[in-house]
């Protein structure tokens, strides 16, 4: 075991540490150190939970505590993947550096940017950042790089993950060549491989623990369920976390929709229980974890955006709702749990769809967690439909064109006596702006003018069915077999071509009295005879 006096720090980093309560030095901090303090590039691999934080913190203290920062131009620069990370970045910082005057700043997106501005225009040591944040304010030229002596690249494979290393190698342009670089993250892949190459200096690589290494602190279970009904999925989360000795614990879920729809559904069964992933508001989330720090909150439904880096002390229980599409997000998601030589137990749901996905963990981890089978679970596939509230009246049919059920010959055969004969409309009152027209100019109809009805594109319907077409000039009127319906006076309809034909085909004028309007009806005033004057 190695000390922290042994590392070569100062009496006042060594002073803020023994406040904190720690003495033995972790051994990635034991190798990373004395590097770190020499000046020189460190590649730093190892599993989450091992102090990579305090790694780069702490020789990052001791190497600017000499010298000032200048306005918008920080002497050194720490990039994190998640808001959640870089916030406990900050915190560490201010834990070790409180017996020195360094000034640091923490600029991550969903808060105010005119408090991170202020404090930039201030000039500030160490700039604790996601790589968004820092491109906005750098495009709006609010900070500058050319003055960063240290750069700290913290979850490199989240970073990759999550997209950002097109952001990554844009900022390590913008930062002076001669600089040193710290490149932590618990694994290697080809693409991080070549960032490194790129861009450290014959680093000092550090392996503390094979890469994707789980902890022996932590013991696992696999529990494997018959059906991959998200109902059944829940009932046994339920089962799981109620036999279990949850003091407080992280349920990891792989979409966000998914962390809603469990959250909720624990707290309807009594569960104390809250959702936190990427789309929440920032203050929030913040709100969620301090909660959860505290003790306040016992169960935490995350997505992937709480499972790297997160000191969150004393978890005693992960469960994974879902089996991890990556298998080295199933490594940093139970290391959650059994962190500083503390004991802790993770669970596994896994269901018949997630064989490909369980493999890649169980080829990753090169173990076997421990199977455990659920007695008196009902794991039977819940309803594809959902239920309907009776209080909720049912949705009227949807209208328009083409939708609603086709009608059958059987349905369009209506019985003569179901015809009703429409009801002519009131004619609407005259406003005093209207001007009358000589009595003898103003053209008379018998009957009232039809009502244009807008056809569907399927059957007709059973009145339509019932009301024969005249096209002749005099159309006969149309009679009923019922008798009894001989005494109401049946009015004349007739169906336009355009009703059958669509909207675009020209109207046939309408009739008044069996003719076309104009056919007769040319006013008085216009057949007077008319005297030219030469």
């Amino acid at each position: 075991m190695t000390e922290f006096s042994q590392l070569g720090l100062s009496a006042t980093t060594l002073k803020a540490v023994a406040d904190t309560g720690y003495t033995t030095a972790t051994p990635i901090q034991a190798s990373a150190i004395p590097v770190a303090l020499a000046g020189r590039d460190v590649l730093g691999i190892a599993q989450t939970g091992t102090g990579k934080t305090a790694a780069f913190t702490l020789p990052m203290i001791d190497r600017l505590s000499s010298g000032r920062a200048k306005a918008r131009m920080p002497r050194a620069l720490v990039l994190a993947p998640t808001r959640e990370l870089a916030d406990q970045v900050a915190s560490s910082f201010e834990k070790y550096a409180k017996g020195t005057k360094l000034s640091w700043a923490l600029l991550i997106g969903g808060v105010s940017m005119g408090d991170q501005v202020t404090l930039l225009n201030k000039g500030v040591d160490v700039l604790i950042a996601t790589p968004g944040r820092l491109l906005d304010l750098f495009e709006r030229g609010k900070v500058m790089l050319n003055g960063v002596e240290i750069m700290v690249i913290d979850e490199a494979d989240r970073m990759l993950d999550m997209g950002f290393i097109p952001d990554i190698e844009r900022i390590f342009k913008l930062t002076p060549p001669r600089r040193q670089t710290l490149f932590f993250s618990a694994t290697m892949p080809p693409e991080i491989t070549r960032l490194t190459t790129q861009f450290l200096k014959d680093p000092t690589r550090l392996e503390a623990s094979r890469p994707a290494m789980t902890a022996e602190t932590i013991t696992q279970y696999l529990v494997r369920i018959p059906s991959s009904d998200p109902k059944a999925k829940r009932a046994a989360l339920r089962a799981l976390i109620g036999r279990a000795d949850v003091r407080n614990g992280i349920v990891f879920c792989n979409r966000k929709s998914e962390v809603d729809v469990v959250a909720k559904s624990l707290k309807q069964h009594g569960f104390d229980a809250a959702p936190i992933h990427g789309d929440l508001d920032q203050s929030l989330r913040m709100k969620t974890l301090a909660a959860f720090r505290s003790g306040e909150l016992k169960l935490l439904v995350a997505s992937d955006v709480a499972a790297r880096g997160l000191d969150i002390p004393d978890v005693s229980h992960v469960f994974n709702y879902d089996v991890s599409h990556h298998a080295d997000d199933y490594v940093h998601r139970i290391g959650r749990t059994g962190r500083a030589g503390k004991l802790g137990q993770t669970f596994m749901i896994v269901t018949p769809a997630d064989d490909r996905s369980l493999d890649k963990v169980l080829k990753l981890i090169k173990m076997d967690p421990i199977e455990l089978t659920l007695d008196g679970v009902d794991f039977s596939p819940g309803k594809t439909q959902p239920r309907r509230d009776p209080d909720r009246p049912e949705r009227a049919p949807a209208r328009g064109r083409g939708r609603g059920p086709r009608e059958t010959p059987q349905d369009a055969a209506v019985e003569p006596s179901e015809v009703v004969a429409p009801v002519p409309t009131a004619e609407p009152a005259k406003t005093e702006a209207a001007v009358e027209a000589p009595a003898s100019d103003i053209p008379t109809t018998d009957a009232p003018k039809p009502r244009r009805t807008r056809s569907r594109r399927g059957a007709r319907s059973a009145a339509t069915e019932a009301v024969e077409i005249a096209d002749a000039p005099a159309a006969a009127p149309v009679a009923t077999a019922n008798p009894a319906s001989q005494d109401r006076p049946v009015q004349e309809t007739h169906l336009r071509q355009s009703d059958r034909r669509g909207d675009n085909a020209s109207p046939e004028p309408q009739r008044s009295n069996g003719r076309p309007f104009g056919e007769g009806d040319i006013p008085a005033f216009l057949r007077r005879p008319v005297s030219l004057k030469s």
